[in-house]
């Protein structure tokens, strides 16, 4: 079993429903859903191109997924959520795009967000305690020969790479894409997010996502609203 806190809208809220058709899958339910039939890709493509993300389902890592450190629990977890959310207001990222990382589309802010920033070193240092070591393997699946000095003191210090100053929030919506495919994928995916390129995003939780086991697909567990507005939404 392994957690991860990632931000996801809401299970009703409408860039997740089509992000959710996007990718193919539902991660609050773990359904698998038709993907969109668009100009340029066939189905089989499509399926292809959104395989790595469709398994952990459509959000922004926070903190990466870990398994529990010994002697920690999965309702001791939640209720740390849930002392931590009633403690952290929500906020708003100004602008989010369709944008490239790399070989890889996610949507991502246009500008640096500094409460963004701040709200995903906090999770990161205050969840700490309950990410048990990672081992040799799970190191060398990150490829550290690849990463710079900073990435992979991360990686050992806290499981994961891109954290702090090297954090970029993205919402993976593609896997890797070959150069001279990537101008034709990006206007794909700038007409699917119409509605949401340009826009602001409100991060008004924080979401609890599970792996039943290694190589499973990731869902939902609870979505947590900040500000303890609301009770915890259990999928």
């Amino acid at each position: 079993m392994r957690y991860a806190l990632y931000f996801t809208p809401s299970a009703s809220d409408p860039l997740t429903l089509s992000a959710q058709r996007w990718l193919g899958r539902n991660a609050f339910t773990g359904a698998a859903l038709e993907q969109p039939s668009v100009n340029g890709l066939d189905g089989a493509a499509l399926a292809g191109l959104t395989a790595d993300p469709r398994r952990y389902g459509f959000h922004a890592t926070i903190k990466a997924p870990f398994s529990l450190a010994e002697g920690r629990s999965e309702a001791e977890l939640v209720a740390e959520i849930g002392r931590f959310v009633s403690e952290t207001e929500p906020f708003e990222i100004p602008e989010i795009i369709v944008g490239r990382l790399g070989s890889f589309f996610a949507l991502v802010p246009a500008d640096e967000c500094a409460p963004l920033q701040g709200f995903a070193g906090e999770v990161v240092r205050r969840f700490e305690r309950f990410r048990a070591p990672l081992t040799s393997a799970d190191i060398a699946r990150r490829k550290p020969d690849e990463l710079t000095a900073t990435e992979r003191q991360n990686l050992v210090q806290w499981g994961y790479p891109y954290v702090f100053d090297e954090f970029r929030f993205h919402m993976t919506l593609t896997g890797r894409v070959p150069a001279e495919r990537r101008d034709a994928v990006e206007g794909v995916l700038l007409d699917q997010f119409a509605d949401f390129h340009g826009r602001p995003l409100a991060v008004h939780g924080l979401a609890l996502f599970r792996e039943q086991s290694r190589g499973a697909d990731f869902t939902v567990h609870s979505l947590f609203p900040l500000g303890g507005a609301a009770n915890r939404k259990t999928a």
